[in-house]
């Protein structure tokens, strides 16, 4: 029987999408209801491996969603709160004793006590299974250990990942009632020995200067690594994956062998820098390419020179620490740079367990220890920044960016493709910024994937990206609850929101972040169910709050006291223009220029104008603007507005302190904007170093409000 109705959306659908965590239905930015078409609920089915494309099929599959979990023995991972009796639901065959334990990382072994359970026992699959509940003891530490289950005669085992998480993740008491700090996109910043980009050395040395300034944080833009070679993307938000890190990154002449490179070799890592030490003072688009080719260069030399004994000790170690997850990632990048993009390499190599890429591996040792190497010096480069913020008086030191996903023909999708959801990609739905949606063209965790494995991609990612970090802003964590799917081929309005175990998400960062001693920030802005901002308030998650984007119901601004206390506030936000940009109503005309308006420009620019009305007039009630005010007094009365809020945490944009008018990301654009390229530069496009920062006055003088207004002065 096939489906008599193509088009529309059957009420089995319906059940079938709602018990595999897709949302039938959902509110738009301008708060109406909306809901996905027939053909997105089918095409988001597929890529869960839930087959719906007719009424046989829908049936099926939902007999399967409902006798899943009874047909294992444990879940295959448990996620409980520290302090909790969870419940643990066993399936065995009806009248079969079966005891259960816990078996913790130091091997001790805990038993898990039954409670009763009225469960009636079903058939599943010809056998007659029943359930029988335990719980876990209350007093199990925190980390990751392992559930096994016993059943029948003992003969039987079953085995289960366990992760205990906190509650709640706690501030640091470093960091007192309230702190503040400074966002800067790394690679825009840099400094007279730069090589064309900004890095590591430049990461410490602003660290340093902002640290004496009095800040307690310096947010950056995700580090995650790129294309090793040929062209490299732009979007620190499209990496090739979250848990390495781009050695574009790394300063050459700081790596402790350059010292004792003879002579000739020295040169060679300085005649590379001459190549690209020019560029540092243009004001045109940063060149990743040319500053990467001539970072090669040096780094080719550096690594032949070879290391000590006690260094490659040290470099050995990295290695095993970092286990097969980074030596995946170096033979990826080895084989990319034998046959170019994925799309380019032979069939045989597309299957990352083959043994065709095993021999391929054998092969290509070297390369294989080169690019793992450059993950141990860019580690070690991050490392000196975290400890230079801290000593400097930073509270937190360096807050690391996690991007919410990655490229589909990247590392991580190749190393791991079953992680992944097929034939979709992640976006939003259409919102005030951006009316036709967004497609961010990364592949989607595959929740039921995520936990059958662990969470084991989840947990190395955070792993590895707080290792030298004080903190983390985790970019659109309402993807721990639910992400926008857009199935392939169809518009970025025409997706499905699919739930996430959020419960188990948002634990296992926590327990990652807690081992690191590490704040967690949750980029939650756009449309956001009001409830998962309190979840994430009650777990310790800091949300954010940027000033053009709080608002009352009528429009106006939010008053300061009507501003979240568990957040980190900002006047402004990568995506919009600088704030003296902003003002000026950049943010209008670029939308104008690329053609991404849906609505007259005269109406886009009237509806800029009053927004911009309305916070002026809110910032003369408060007393923090004059008449006639100059565009320094209004960025820094906004900021004054900021730092009146309750929020711990108040963020100062490098760009607002220097004057700088143009966007570095315009959402939507690909090719028609040089995205994630403008180096910094002040209002009137002259290049920023980070020696030109000390005595900066306009810094200087915003730095100074945001102190005093926060107490600190």
């Amino acid at each position: 029987m096939t489906d008599p109705c193509p088009g529309s959306v059957s009420e089995r659908l319906i059940q079938l999408a709602q018990a595999n965590g897709v949302s039938v239905d959902y509110w738009d930015y301008r708060g109406r209801p909306a809901s996905p078409s027939r053909e997105t609920l089918v095409a988001v089915l597929a890529a869960l491996g839930v087959a719906a494309s007719t009424e046989e099929e829908i049936e099926r599959s939902l007999w399967e969603a409902e006798t899943a979990p009874w047909r294992q023995v444990l879940p295959p991972t448990v996620v409980a709160r520290q302090g909790t009796a969870a419940p643990v639901a066993v399936h065995v065959p009806d009248g079969a004793p079966v005891w259960v334990e816990a078996v913790l990382d130091d091997g001790t072994h805990r038993p898990l006590t039954q409670v009763e359970d009225w469960t009636p026992a079903r058939e599943v699959d010809g056998v007659l299974t029943g359930q029988a509940t335990f719980v876990l003891p209350t007093d199990l530490p925190l980390g990751w250990h392992e559930l096994v289950a016993w059943v029948g005669d003992g003969s039987t085992q079953a085995r289960a990942a366990l992760a205990i998480a906190p509650d709640h993740l706690d501030m640091p008491a470093a960091l007192g009632e309230r702190g503040w700090g400074v966002m800067a996109q790394l690679y825009s910043v840099r400094s007279a020995g730069s090589w064309g980009i900004g890095d590591a050395d430049d990461l410490a040395e602003l660290a340093s200067l902002l640290g004496d300034e009095g800040a307690d944080f310096l947010l950056i833009n995700p580090l995650h690594a790129a294309e090793p070679s040929g062209p490299m993307t732009a979007s620190p938000y499209l990496p090739v994956t979250r848990r390495f890190v781009n050695p574009v990154y790394i300063r050459p002449e700081n790596i402790l062998e350059v010292s004792r490179l003879a002579g000739p070799r020295r040169s060679l890592v300085q005649w590379a820098l001459e190549e690209v030490e020019g560029a540092n003072r243009s004001a045109e688009p940063i060149d990743r390419d040319a500053a990467w080719k001539a970072k090669s260069e040096a780094l080719e030399v550096i690594f032949a020179a070879g290391r000590s004994r006690a260094r490659q000790r040290d470099f050995e170690r990295f290695r095993a620490e970092q286990g097969e997850g980074l030596e995946r990632f170096a033979l990826w990048c080895a084989l990319t740079e034998k046959y170019g993009p994925l799309a380019q390499w032979p069939e045989t190599l597309r299957d990352a367990s083959s043994a065709y890429v095993a021999n391929e591996a054998r092969t290509l040792g070297e390369r294989i220890d080169y690019y793992a190497w450059l993950q141990w010096v860019v580690d070690e480069q991050l490392e000196r920044a975290q400890a230079v913020a801290r000593a400097s008086g930073m509270a937190l030191g360096i807050m690391d960016d996690l991007a919410v996903g990655v490229h589909p023909r990247g590392a991580d999708v190749w190393s791991d493709p079953q992680a992944f959801a097929p034939r979709v990609c992640v976006g939003a739905p259409p919102d005030m910024y951006n009316q036709l949606g967004q497609n961010w063209s990364q592949p989607p965790w595959s929740p039921v994937r995520l936990a059958a494995n662990a969470y084991r991609p989840l947990r190395e990612m955070a792993r590895t990206v707080l290792r030298h970090a004080g903190a983390l802003r985790v970019d659109h964590v309402i993807g721990l609850f639910r992400l926008w799917w857009i199935p392939e081929g169809m518009r970025a309005d025409a997706g499905a929101y699919v739930r996430y175990d959020h419960e188990a998400m948002v634990s296992v960062l926590l327990l990652e972040a807690h081992l690191a001693g590490a704040v967690v920030i949750g980029e939650d802005l756009g449309t956001v169910e009001p409830w998962a901002r309190d979840y994430l308030a009650s777990r310790g998650v800091l949300g954010t709050g940027v000033l053009w984007f709080e608002k009352q119901d009528d429009g106006w601004p939010k008053q300061p006291e009507a501003y979240r206390a568990l957040q980190l506030a900002t006047v402004n936000t990568h995506d919009l223009p600088p704030t003296a940009g902003y003002l000026a109503e950049e943010h209008v005309s670029l939308r104008e220029r690329l053609g991404l308006l849906t609505e007259p420009v005269e109406q886009v620019r009237a509806e800029a104008r009053l927004e911009r009305d309305r916070m002026l007039t809110r910032l003369r009630e408060h007393g923090l603007l004059g008449d006639n005010p100059s565009e320094r007094e209004v960025v820094e009365a906004l900021h004054r507005y900021v730092a009146r809020t309750p929020a711990r945490l108040v963020g100062v944009s490098l760009v607002d302190g220097v004057g700088e008018r143009r966007a570095q990301n315009q959402p939507g654009t690909d090719q028609e904007y040089p995205n994630w390229r403008q180096p910094l530069a002040d209002g009137s496009g002259e290049v920023v170093l980070v020696e030109d920062l000390p005595g900066n006055a306009r810094l200087e003088s915003l730095l100074a409000v945001v102190r005093e207004a926060m107490g600190r002065a």
